[in-house]
């Protein structure tokens, strides 16, 4: 909970010394025209309704990333496709993220548009761009389009959906429903994995988890375009610690000045406790975002797991960092302390990123021991993040609790522009990939086809092979290799003969891809997995980073202190409501 609940009741009327006006009268309009557009509530909803819309929320931002991140799971698959290098890839994330920075600043308008309309439409498009974009998309610049595309809306997204969350959750049941809204990003994760873990072996081509992916979120379109809607700008614009506070919420509705409480958003917004909490938490994701984006890359390349088994971690990831984050939510809610629980969660999810990054060049490590050191981390990201969504919300509100979105506009402008940055930044880290990605599968697979063959090619002169190439009839080099083979592997020269036939049958087509290519992957995978523990040690400073700035946000430190300003404050909310004659 904020510090003494954050504001007295005093910031409950509104900023500004202007004289209150009171809301207009909401014209007559079509039921299904209000129904698909016109979404406000003039009171604040029961508990029933309420839960209702906050689990629309939570549905539409799982579906958004689900969207969002289909791509990683596929993403060697999507490179052989369009021949992409691997800075390619990573250069269209790099600018859907930095076009969902700006977008974010746009979504910073929903204080005064609102925020339901943002989210089910901004849903439907990116639902038709998944399903009929990307899979039918003709090159590598189409693909990227859609996906930078997708990325425009999620920023937008990014800010409504938690405003709204915010919006119908009190303070004191803030992190607990913000540890729902984190199941979101979360959530999508772990469907991608589950989905692709489950379908890859059986649906070969990568464009059948863009078409799954669209046909449910068309679905979570038609649900959140009938069912969501949103408070009134004189219900949300105010501050609420406790169900107890409705009624004084809505007496001040009715003449809450809007438009005062308004007035120069960004210049109340970006203050020092907003920007650095911001910052704090999304240098702390790096780590989160890698492994959205390249676990599966990650995985295939340097340790050999097959598509789903890399995507099957991801399971084990992403399940028990969602349950984290409802647990810890409900358990910071209880205590009415965030602050804590991230110190928590950040030490945590040091240690088990350090111990994560040392397996890097332990090419041996099996498949349940990744699930044990993922999973433990995915517990400190939770218990970390869900308070800490939380305490932000509560930043904001100290300040001004009617500029909710443009609060949190500024950490999605934030957010997304450390993770463009660093997304940016790792192929010069992990510099090594491309051979990986691009050649690696195919190399590995002629090298156990043709083992014995490239074994007899590596005990003949290259001079020798190459005049064989040329003229297999050339009785001089054919001798001559028989005997550096009899010499090299002891055997006799009739076995010799064998297998240099055996070694001309191989089709020259793939004795050129290995030529061309093998030496470039022999030295990507000795290289590659030092590359990426440098860039998991980038990682752990962001998530050190997080550590002192935690300082900067709203809450006590102690469940005590906590307790004592929710009794201060419900004293000022019942002494301000005998002034009203409602108490």
């Amino acid at each position: 909970m904020a510090d003494a609940a954050a504001p007295s009741v005093a910031t409950l009327e509104g900023r500004g010394g202007g004289e209150r006006t009171p809301p207009a009268p909401t014209p007559a309009r079509g039921a299904l025209v209000r129904m698909l557009w016109y979404r406000q509530l003039d009171r604040y909803p029961d508990t029933g309704p309420r839960i209702g819309y906050l689990a629309i929320v939570v549905a539409a931002t799982i579906m958004l990333y689900y969207q969002l991140y289909v791509g990683g799971a596929v993403a060697p698959q999507i490179l052989a496709h369009y021949g992409m290098s691997f800075r390619f890839y990573v250069d269209i994330t790099v600018v859907a993220n930095a076009v969902g920075a700006f977008s974010s600043v746009i979504a910073g308008l929903a204080d005064r548009w609102g925020r339901a309309n943002m989210v089910a439409y901004g849903l439907g498009i990116t639902a038709l761009l998944v399903l009929f974009g990307i899979p039918n998309a003709p090159n590598s610049w189409a693909f990227a389009t859609i996906v930078v595309a997708v990325g425009f809306v999620e920023g937008i997204v990014l800010v409504a959906t938690p405003a709204l969350v915010r919006d119908f959750s009190p303070q004191l049941g803030r992190a607990s429903a913000m540890g729902f809204w984190t199941l979101g990003p979360v959530v999508g994760s772990l469907i991608v994995s589950v989905v692709a873990s489950n379908t890859l072996s059986h649906l070969v081509a990568w464009q059948d988890q863009f078409i799954i992916c669209g046909i449910v979120g068309v679905a979570v379109f038609v649900v959140a375009l009938f069912g969501l809607r949103e408070l009134s700008p004189g219900l949300r614009d105010q501050l609420m610690v406790s169900m107890r506070d409705r009624a004084l919420i809505e007496a001040r509705a009715k003449g809450i000045d809007i438009g005062e409480s308004l007035r120069h958003p960004w210049r109340q917004m970006l203050r020092l406790d907003i920007v650095l909490s911001a910052l704090a938490v999304s240098v702390f994701l790096i780590i989160y975002y890698t492994a959205v984006g390249f676990n599966p890359i990650y995985f295939e390349t340097i340790f050999g797991f097959s598509p789903s088994q890399a995507n099957a971690l991801g399971n084990w990831l992403w399940a028990f960092d969602a349950l984290a984050l409802v647990v810890v939510g409900v358990l910071s809610d209880w205590l009415k302390v965030r602050k804590p629980f991230m110190v928590v969660g950040a030490i945590g999810a040091v240690v088990m990123t350090i111990i994560y990054l040392g397996k890097a060049t332990a090419p041996h490590t099996t498949y349940y021991e990744f699930v044990l050191i993922l999973t433990l981390l995915a517990v400190f990201l939770g218990i970390a993040y869900a308070p800490w969504m939380a305490s932000f919300t509560e930043t904001v509100e100290r300040r001004n609790p009617a500029l909710t979105a443009t609060g949190l506009a500024v950490w999605g402008w934030i957010l997304r522009i450390v993770v463009a940055v660093s997304i940016f930044i790792l192929p010069f880290v992990v510099s090594s990939t491309t051979p990986l990605v691009t050649y690696g599968a195919k190399a590995k697979a002629l090298a156990a086809e043709y083992a014995p063959q490239l074994t007899t090619a590596s005990q003949v002169d290259p001079t020798t092979l190459a005049a064989l190439a040329a003229n297999p009839g050339n009785a001089a080099a054919g001798a001559k290799a028989v005997g550096e083979i009899v010499a090299a592997a002891h055997v006799t020269p009739t076995e010799a003969i064998s297998r240099l036939v055996a070694l001309a049958k191989v089709p020259k087509a793939d004795i050129a891809f290995l030529q061309a290519h093998g030496a470039a992957v022999q030295n990507a995978a000795k290289e590659t997995p030092g590359q990426w523990q440098n860039w998991y040690w980038v990682c752990v400073a962001g998530e050190l980073v997080f550590l002192p700035l935690i300082f900067f946000m709203a809450g006590r430190w102690s469940p005590a202190a906590a307790r004592r300003d929710l009794r201060e404050h419900e004293e000022e909310v019942q002494a301000e409501l005998a002034k009203l004659g409602t108490a």
